[in-house]
């Protein structure tokens, strides 16, 4: 593997089409970026007009919470998930 696994969830899944692609890039801004790229559907979901991730949307770096400026290499897993709203009626 010469990027990282990016894993999607829920709508992100269906949207993308795939729930997980390999990509490459030096931050998770910069993969981010990529995928909105590769996966026009995406666009606008993930990432805002000025390429920060969107409030509603968590991403995890091998487990870790990631942001824009997190590191990714080869082989890394990348998650990203939108937010569960909802409750109790």
């Amino acid at each position: 593997m010469t990027g990282a696994l990016v894993r999607l969830r829920g709508p992100l899944k269906r949207l993308a089409g795939s729930g997980e692609l390999e990509l490459t890039g030096a931050t998770v801004g910069e993969l981010l970026q990529r995928l909105e790229v590769e996966q026009p559907p995406l666009q606008g979901w993930i990432l805002d007009e000025r390429d920060r991730i969107r409030r509603h949307i968590n991403v995890f770096v091998n487990g870790e919470r990631g942001h824009e400026d997190t590191p990714i290499g080869p082989g890394d897993r990348v998650d990203v998930l939108p937010a569960i709203s909802g409750g109790s009626a």
